[in-house]
């Protein structure tokens, strides 16, 4: 059952950055999805979580999905790198 858990690999701070990553995990065979909470590409909001993007796999991709993110060096979102993401909190 494990493997059809899914596992958040990618945190992004709006929807752009999130399906560059998506795309990029998509040519590499990953199925990738994106959960976000609605309200943020509805009205365009990018603060206090709302336009939290998370780029989640399978479990059984979650190791080579990350491999794959982390081998461009070229950060996708402002100079900062990427949103910081707890695994911990629920998704």
């Amino acid at each position: 059952m494990d493997e059809l858990k899914l596992v958040t690999v990618y945190a992004a701070q709006g929807m752009l950055t999130a399906e560059i990553i998506k795309g990029k995990l998509a040519s590499a065979g990953i199925p990738a999805l994106l959960a976000y909470e609605s309200v943020g590409p509805i009205y365009g909001l990018t603060v206090d979580g709302l336009g939290l993007v998370r780029v989640q796999v399978p479990a059984a991709f979650a190791t080579e999905a990350r491999a794959l993110i982390a081998e461009d060096d070229t950060p996708l979102d402002d100079a900062e790198g990427p949103v910081p993401f707890d695994a911990t909190a629920s998704t």
